[in-house]
């Protein structure tokens, strides 16, 4: 698996939040998972029962995956097996995302948002 060898000088990365991974070094699996219901409201109220994903048929449904049907053919040289790197500056890293320096065999990141918006009619905004 491991072909490559990365040298990175120096690294910033200034925030990393909500199911997401920053690896240095090799790994086998990285697996990042993130659920959110994000609710937009024109007045500061909370109900309390916001947060059941279960009402939400996003949150379960399938996710398709269309199975590949050509034929693929790949070959790979690495005459160079470094990958160098002076500086990597990140500002954020979010939603099930992944940083990565290094070789991984297998990477499954899913992302899965509900964003609602309630909104008051024209005459309760201005009573």
């Amino acid at each position: 698996m491991f072909r490559r060898t990365s040298h990175v000088t120096s690294l910033e990365v200034y925030a990393l939040s909500f199911g997401s991974t920053l690896q240095i070094g090799d790994s086998t699996y990285i697996n990042g998972f993130t659920r959110a219901i994000a609710v937009q409201r024109d007045a500061d109220i909370f109900f309390g029962d916001e947060g059941d994903f279960s009402k939400y048929p996003i949150f379960s449904e399938p996710i398709p995956f269309l199975p590949i049907e050509e034929e693929l053919t790949y070959e790979s040289h690495n005459y160079n097996p470094n990958i160098k790197v002076n500086n990597i500056h990140v500002l954020g890293i979010s939603t099930s995302s992944a940083l990565h320096i290094g070789n991984t065999e297998h990477v499954s990141l899913e992302s899965r948002v509900k964003h609602i918006r309630q909104l008051s009619s024209p005459d309760e905004r201005y009573e």
